[in-house]
């Protein structure tokens, strides 16, 4: 899984140097995407915890922090060495992070 994160050392953003549409058709073309999209601002966020059987709701996100989880990619890849190359093409990766995350199957 790619998560696409915001980081404020990064450049600034420019709309023009944005190609996800063509590094989604690129990747749906390899038959790498499964799926992916964009999430809401973290003010959006709503955080859910159990404690001593208590459910207790927050608004915001759980971690303070500058970065974000801003979206997210589920990609299919032979090795790390494609994930990287993969992400490396994203267009977040110049101007935010992107973090590749494997899935860990529950084993059901």
């Amino acid at each position: 899984m790619l998560f696409i994160c915001t980081d404020p050392t990064a450049p600034k953003y420019v709309a023009e140097e944005d190609n996800i549409e063509e590094w989604v058709a690129e990747m749906e073309g390899r038959g790498v995407t499964r799926h992916g999209d964009r999430l809401r601002p973290v003010q959006d966020a709503t955080t859910v915890t159990v404690r001593e059987g208590e459910v207790l709701v927050s608004d915001g996100p759980f971690a303070e922090t500058k970065e974000w989880i801003a979206g997210y990619d589920v990609i299919s890849c032979a090795d790390l060495d494609e994930a990287v190359e993969v992400a490396s093409k994203h267009p977040m990766a110049k101007f935010g992070k992107i973090e590749i995350r494997p899935v860990w199957p529950l084993g059901l």
